[in-house]
Protein backbone atom coordinates (compact mmCIF):
# COMPACT_ATOMS: atom_id res chain seq x y z
CA UNK A 1 0.00 0.00 0.00
CA UNK A 2 1.29 3.57 -0.90
CA UNK A 3 -0.32 4.92 1.65
CA UNK A 4 0.47 5.08 5.46
CA UNK A 5 -1.35 4.23 8.58
CA UNK A 6 -1.24 7.63 9.71
CA UNK A 7 -2.30 9.13 6.13
CA UNK A 8 -5.51 6.91 5.86
CA UNK A 9 -5.91 8.42 9.67
CA UNK A 10 -5.85 11.88 8.22
CA UNK A 11 -7.94 11.26 5.36
CA UNK A 12 -10.70 9.77 7.53
CA UNK A 13 -10.82 13.36 9.15
CA UNK A 14 -8.14 13.00 12.43
CA UNK A 15 -5.10 14.90 12.46
CA UNK A 16 -2.24 12.99 14.78
CA UNK A 17 -0.13 16.12 14.50
CA UNK A 18 -2.53 18.46 15.91
CA UNK A 19 -2.47 16.09 18.75
CA UNK A 20 0.59 16.52 19.60
CA UNK A 21 0.73 20.22 19.38
CA UNK A 22 -1.84 20.70 21.39
CA UNK A 23 -0.37 18.61 24.31
CA UNK A 24 2.79 20.60 23.61
CA UNK A 25 1.10 24.17 24.04
CA UNK A 26 -1.22 22.97 27.02
CA UNK A 27 1.66 21.56 28.85
CA UNK A 28 2.88 25.47 30.11
CA UNK A 29 -0.79 25.71 31.84
CA UNK A 30 -0.32 22.24 33.68
CA UNK A 31 2.98 23.74 35.09
CA UNK A 32 0.89 25.54 37.38
CA UNK A 33 -1.22 22.81 38.83
CA UNK A 34 1.74 20.97 40.38
CA UNK A 35 1.55 20.08 43.99
CA UNK A 36 3.28 17.92 46.55
CA UNK A 37 1.03 14.74 45.02
CA UNK A 38 2.61 14.81 41.31
CA UNK A 39 4.61 11.72 40.37
CA UNK A 40 5.43 12.24 36.70
CA UNK A 41 4.47 14.76 33.49
CA UNK A 42 1.60 14.45 32.03
CA UNK A 43 2.16 12.61 28.70
CA UNK A 44 2.13 8.83 29.97
CA UNK A 45 -0.68 6.61 29.71
CA UNK A 46 -2.19 7.29 32.88
CA UNK A 47 -1.70 9.93 35.73
CA UNK A 48 0.52 9.55 38.53
CA UNK A 49 -0.53 11.01 42.05
CA UNK A 50 0.74 10.23 45.69
CA UNK A 51 -1.49 9.89 48.74
CA UNK A 52 -1.06 12.24 51.30
CA UNK A 53 -0.39 10.88 54.57
CA UNK A 54 -1.30 11.48 58.22
CA UNK A 55 -4.93 10.78 58.20
CA UNK A 56 -6.34 7.47 60.37
CA UNK A 57 -8.69 6.44 58.16
CA UNK A 58 -8.32 8.64 54.53
CA UNK A 59 -10.93 8.41 52.18
CA UNK A 60 -11.02 9.06 48.85
CA UNK A 61 -14.38 11.04 47.50
CA UNK A 62 -14.74 11.60 43.42
CA UNK A 63 -16.70 13.46 41.19
CA UNK A 64 -17.93 14.07 37.73
CA UNK A 65 -19.20 16.40 34.60
CA UNK A 66 -19.08 18.73 32.39
CA UNK A 67 -21.09 22.23 31.90
CA UNK A 68 -24.04 21.29 29.71
CA UNK A 69 -24.52 23.09 27.00
CA UNK A 70 -22.89 26.73 28.42
CA UNK A 71 -20.53 25.27 25.72
CA UNK A 72 -22.80 25.90 22.95
CA UNK A 73 -22.28 29.92 24.59
CA UNK A 74 -18.16 29.60 24.44
CA UNK A 75 -18.73 28.35 20.99
CA UNK A 76 -20.84 30.95 19.88
CA UNK A 77 -19.08 34.02 21.56
CA UNK A 78 -15.62 32.09 20.38
CA UNK A 79 -14.29 32.66 23.26
CA UNK A 80 -12.91 29.95 25.39
CA UNK A 81 -10.57 30.58 27.97
CA UNK A 82 -13.36 30.08 31.23
CA UNK A 83 -15.32 27.26 30.62
CA UNK A 84 -12.58 25.33 32.01
CA UNK A 85 -12.78 26.43 34.93
CA UNK A 86 -16.43 25.32 34.55
CA UNK A 87 -15.97 21.80 34.22
CA UNK A 88 -13.39 22.18 37.38
CA UNK A 89 -15.95 23.70 39.16
CA UNK A 90 -19.16 21.24 38.83
CA UNK A 91 -16.23 18.17 40.35
CA UNK A 92 -14.51 20.30 42.73
CA UNK A 93 -17.52 21.91 44.23
CA UNK A 94 -19.63 18.17 44.36
CA UNK A 95 -16.71 16.61 46.24
CA UNK A 96 -15.76 19.43 49.26
CA UNK A 97 -19.77 18.63 50.29
CA UNK A 98 -18.22 15.53 51.91
CA UNK A 99 -15.20 18.08 53.39
CA UNK A 100 -12.38 16.34 51.23
CA UNK A 101 -9.80 18.45 49.97
CA UNK A 102 -9.47 18.02 45.38
CA UNK A 103 -6.04 15.41 44.91
CA UNK A 104 -5.95 15.84 41.61
CA UNK A 105 -8.02 16.47 37.74
CA UNK A 106 -8.20 15.04 34.56
CA UNK A 107 -10.22 16.36 31.66
CA UNK A 108 -12.25 14.91 28.50
CA UNK A 109 -12.32 17.35 25.11
CA UNK A 110 -14.38 15.52 22.44
CA UNK A 111 -14.01 18.04 19.64
CA UNK A 112 -14.86 17.97 15.73
CA UNK A 113 -11.48 19.23 15.03
CA UNK A 114 -8.47 19.42 16.74
CA UNK A 115 -7.34 23.22 16.79
CA UNK A 116 -4.25 23.04 19.01
CA UNK A 117 -4.42 26.74 19.85
CA UNK A 118 -8.02 26.29 20.79
CA UNK A 119 -7.71 23.04 22.49
CA UNK A 120 -4.73 24.61 24.55
CA UNK A 121 -6.81 27.75 25.28
CA UNK A 122 -9.62 25.29 27.23
CA UNK A 123 -7.29 23.18 28.97
CA UNK A 124 -5.59 26.87 30.27
CA UNK A 125 -9.25 27.37 31.77
CA UNK A 126 -8.94 23.78 33.14
CA UNK A 127 -5.64 24.64 34.61
CA UNK A 128 -7.28 27.80 36.33
CA UNK A 129 -9.64 25.83 37.67
CA UNK A 130 -7.46 23.50 39.23
CA UNK A 131 -5.35 26.40 40.38
CA UNK A 132 -8.18 27.78 42.57
CA UNK A 133 -9.07 24.69 43.95
CA UNK A 134 -5.25 23.40 44.85
CA UNK A 135 -5.91 20.20 42.65
CA UNK A 136 -3.43 19.01 40.16
CA UNK A 137 -4.13 18.30 36.42
CA UNK A 138 -2.29 15.17 35.87
CA UNK A 139 -3.98 13.95 32.63
CA UNK A 140 -6.58 14.33 30.62
CA UNK A 141 -7.50 13.20 26.55
CA UNK A 142 -8.78 15.13 23.89
CA UNK A 143 -10.46 12.73 20.73
CA UNK A 144 -11.43 14.37 17.51
CA UNK A 145 -14.69 12.82 16.44
CA UNK A 146 -14.88 13.90 12.75
CA UNK A 147 -18.17 13.15 10.94
CA UNK A 148 -20.08 12.83 14.85
CA UNK A 149 -19.43 16.75 15.65
CA UNK A 150 -19.10 19.70 13.31
CA UNK A 151 -15.48 20.41 12.99
CA UNK A 152 -15.97 23.94 15.51
CA UNK A 153 -17.69 22.12 18.50
CA UNK A 154 -16.66 20.62 21.20
CA UNK A 155 -17.95 19.39 24.61
CA UNK A 156 -16.05 19.34 28.28
CA UNK A 157 -16.06 17.22 31.12
CA UNK A 158 -14.07 16.49 33.94
CA UNK A 159 -13.40 13.51 36.74
CA UNK A 160 -11.56 15.10 40.55
CA UNK A 161 -10.53 12.89 43.36
CA UNK A 162 -10.41 14.18 46.97
CA UNK A 163 -9.58 13.11 50.08
CA UNK A 164 -10.86 13.36 53.96
CA UNK A 165 -10.41 11.71 56.82
CA UNK A 166 -13.35 9.46 57.58
CA UNK A 167 -13.81 11.11 60.96
CA UNK A 168 -14.24 14.55 59.54
CA UNK A 169 -16.67 13.70 56.66
CA UNK A 170 -19.66 16.16 56.82
CA UNK A 171 -22.63 13.24 57.07
CA UNK A 172 -25.13 15.55 58.09
CA UNK A 173 -25.76 13.30 61.34
CA UNK A 174 -25.76 16.03 63.99
CA UNK A 175 -28.60 18.96 61.69
CA UNK A 176 -31.34 19.31 63.87
CA UNK A 177 -33.67 21.92 64.07
CA UNK A 178 -32.92 25.48 64.51
CA UNK A 179 -29.38 25.04 62.66
CA UNK A 180 -28.58 28.23 60.47
CA UNK A 181 -28.23 27.98 56.41
CA UNK A 182 -25.34 30.34 55.34
CA UNK A 183 -25.57 31.11 51.56
CA UNK A 184 -22.43 31.03 49.31
CA UNK A 185 -22.89 33.45 46.43
CA UNK A 186 -22.91 32.79 42.95
CA UNK A 187 -20.92 34.08 40.75
CA UNK A 188 -24.19 33.86 38.04
CA UNK A 189 -25.78 31.22 36.19
CA UNK A 190 -22.96 28.69 36.62
CA UNK A 191 -23.57 25.60 34.49
CA UNK A 192 -26.74 24.87 34.96
CA UNK A 193 -29.71 25.67 33.45
CA UNK A 194 -28.49 26.58 30.06
CA UNK A 195 -30.93 24.77 28.30
CA UNK A 196 -33.62 26.94 29.52
CA UNK A 197 -31.38 30.15 29.25
CA UNK A 198 -30.64 29.47 25.32
CA UNK A 199 -34.50 29.20 24.77
CA UNK A 200 -35.16 32.34 26.32
CA UNK A 201 -32.87 34.61 24.64
CA UNK A 202 -32.79 32.41 21.14
CA UNK A 203 -29.21 32.70 21.65
CA UNK A 204 -28.41 31.27 18.21
CA UNK A 205 -30.19 34.26 16.63
CA UNK A 206 -29.85 36.82 19.02
CA UNK A 207 -26.75 39.64 19.83
CA UNK A 208 -25.19 37.95 22.38
CA UNK A 209 -22.55 41.07 22.68
CA UNK A 210 -25.69 43.48 23.44
CA UNK A 211 -25.37 45.53 26.95
CA UNK A 212 -27.99 45.31 29.40
CA UNK A 213 -28.69 48.07 32.19
CA UNK A 214 -30.10 45.42 34.10
CA UNK A 215 -26.98 43.59 34.04
CA UNK A 216 -24.48 46.86 35.22
CA UNK A 217 -23.83 47.50 31.38
CA UNK A 218 -21.89 44.07 30.88
CA UNK A 219 -23.17 42.13 27.91
CA UNK A 220 -25.66 38.94 27.57
CA UNK A 221 -22.71 36.87 26.64
CA UNK A 222 -20.26 38.13 28.68
CA UNK A 223 -22.76 37.69 32.05
CA UNK A 224 -23.78 34.02 30.94
CA UNK A 225 -20.02 33.03 30.49
CA UNK A 226 -19.36 34.15 33.63
CA UNK A 227 -17.42 30.96 34.84
CA UNK A 228 -18.72 29.27 38.08
CA UNK A 229 -17.25 30.01 41.44
CA UNK A 230 -15.19 28.05 43.09
CA UNK A 231 -15.58 27.55 47.23
CA UNK A 232 -13.21 24.86 47.81
CA UNK A 233 -10.45 26.78 50.03
CA UNK A 234 -12.85 28.77 51.97
CA UNK A 235 -15.07 25.95 53.03
CA UNK A 236 -11.73 24.24 53.77
CA UNK A 237 -10.96 27.89 55.66
CA UNK A 238 -14.11 27.34 57.51
CA UNK A 239 -13.73 23.95 58.59
CA UNK A 240 -10.80 24.43 60.43
CA UNK A 241 -13.16 26.66 63.00
CA UNK A 242 -16.58 25.82 62.66
CA UNK A 243 -18.34 22.45 63.20
CA UNK A 244 -19.48 22.06 59.20
CA UNK A 245 -23.14 20.16 59.40
CA UNK A 246 -24.16 19.80 56.14
CA UNK A 247 -23.09 21.29 52.39
CA UNK A 248 -25.73 21.96 49.11
CA UNK A 249 -23.94 22.53 45.81
CA UNK A 250 -26.85 24.23 44.05
CA UNK A 251 -26.92 22.89 40.66
CA UNK A 252 -29.35 21.44 38.01
CA UNK A 253 -32.63 21.54 39.98
CA UNK A 254 -32.01 24.49 42.25
CA UNK A 255 -33.05 24.92 45.71
CA UNK A 256 -35.85 22.63 45.69
CA UNK A 257 -33.39 19.38 44.54
CA UNK A 258 -30.11 20.11 45.65
CA UNK A 259 -30.84 21.61 49.15
CA UNK A 260 -32.57 18.24 50.80
CA UNK A 261 -29.89 16.25 49.17
CA UNK A 262 -27.68 17.61 52.06
CA UNK A 263 -30.17 17.40 54.83
CA UNK A 264 -31.28 14.32 56.88
CA UNK A 265 -35.23 12.80 56.84
CA UNK A 266 -37.66 15.04 58.52
CA UNK A 267 -35.66 18.40 58.12
CA UNK A 268 -36.14 20.92 55.75
CA UNK A 269 -34.57 24.32 54.93
CA UNK A 270 -37.22 27.08 55.56
CA UNK A 271 -35.87 29.77 53.46
CA UNK A 272 -37.79 33.53 53.05
CA UNK A 273 -37.64 34.26 49.55
CA UNK A 274 -36.93 38.14 50.10
CA UNK A 275 -33.95 37.15 52.10
CA UNK A 276 -32.84 35.61 48.84
CA UNK A 277 -29.95 38.26 46.87
CA UNK A 278 -31.52 37.11 43.71
CA UNK A 279 -28.56 38.21 40.79
CA UNK A 280 -29.70 40.42 38.40
CA UNK A 281 -29.60 37.75 35.21
CA UNK A 282 -31.65 35.75 37.12
CA UNK A 283 -34.33 38.53 36.98
CA UNK A 284 -33.84 39.00 33.61
CA UNK A 285 -33.95 35.47 32.20
CA UNK A 286 -37.60 35.32 34.73
CA UNK A 287 -39.03 38.09 32.73
CA UNK A 288 -38.13 37.64 28.85
CA UNK A 289 -39.08 33.77 29.36
CA UNK A 290 -42.24 34.89 31.71
CA UNK A 291 -41.22 31.68 34.07
CA UNK A 292 -42.82 31.21 37.10
CA UNK A 293 -41.17 31.95 40.63
CA UNK A 294 -41.14 28.26 41.26
CA UNK A 295 -39.73 26.75 38.51
CA UNK A 296 -37.25 29.29 38.96
CA UNK A 297 -36.06 27.84 42.10
CA UNK A 298 -36.28 24.41 40.64
CA UNK A 299 -33.95 24.75 38.09
CA UNK A 300 -31.27 27.94 38.72
CA UNK A 301 -29.16 28.62 41.67
CA UNK A 302 -30.81 32.07 41.41
CA UNK A 303 -27.58 33.81 43.31
CA UNK A 304 -26.25 31.16 45.87
CA UNK A 305 -24.11 28.61 44.88
CA UNK A 306 -23.62 26.50 47.96
CA UNK A 307 -25.70 26.81 51.30
CA UNK A 308 -23.85 25.69 54.37
CA UNK A 309 -25.53 24.39 57.71
CA UNK A 310 -23.75 25.56 60.81
CA UNK A 311 -25.32 26.04 64.37
CA UNK A 312 -27.19 28.51 65.14
CA UNK A 313 -24.15 29.93 67.56
CA UNK A 314 -21.43 29.70 65.15
CA UNK A 315 -23.71 31.61 62.45
CA UNK A 316 -22.79 34.80 62.28
CA UNK A 317 -18.84 33.62 62.73
CA UNK A 318 -19.17 31.18 60.13
CA UNK A 319 -20.04 34.62 57.53
CA UNK A 320 -17.28 36.35 59.13
CA UNK A 321 -14.47 33.34 58.01
CA UNK A 322 -16.20 33.06 54.40
CA UNK A 323 -15.98 37.05 54.45
CA UNK A 324 -12.57 37.05 54.93
CA UNK A 325 -11.70 34.26 52.82
CA UNK A 326 -13.01 36.08 49.91
CA UNK A 327 -17.13 34.84 49.35
CA UNK A 328 -19.91 36.65 50.03
CA UNK A 329 -21.81 35.20 52.16
CA UNK A 330 -25.26 35.59 54.59
CA UNK A 331 -27.61 33.69 57.01
CA UNK A 332 -30.06 32.47 54.38
CA UNK A 333 -32.65 30.77 56.53
CA UNK A 334 -32.93 27.90 59.38
CA UNK A 335 -33.74 24.44 59.05
CA UNK A 336 -37.14 22.84 61.02
CA UNK A 337 -38.67 19.58 61.71
CA UNK A 338 -40.51 18.68 58.05
CA UNK A 339 -40.70 16.44 55.32
CA UNK A 340 -40.96 19.04 52.57
CA UNK A 341 -37.19 19.31 52.00
CA UNK A 342 -37.40 23.06 50.98
CA UNK A 343 -40.37 25.68 52.54
CA UNK A 344 -39.63 28.71 50.64
CA UNK A 345 -42.05 31.76 52.19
Amino acid sequence: MSNSRSESYAAAGVDITAGYKAVELMKEHIKRTRNEGCLDDVGGFGGCFGLPTGMEEPVLVSGTDGCGTKVKLAILMDKHDTIGIDAVAMCVNDIICCGAKPLFFLDYIACGKNYPEKIATIVGGVAEGCVQSGAALIGGETAEHPGLMPLEDYDLAGFAVGIVDKKKMIDNSTVKAGDAIIALKSSGVHSNGFSLVRKVFDVDNADLHKTYDELGGKSLGETLLTPTRIYVKPVLALMQEVGVKAISHITGGGFYENIPRSLPEGFSAKIKTEDVQILPIFKLIQQVGSIPERDMFNTFNMGVGMSIVVDKEDAQKAVEILSANGEDAYILGEIVESSEGVILC
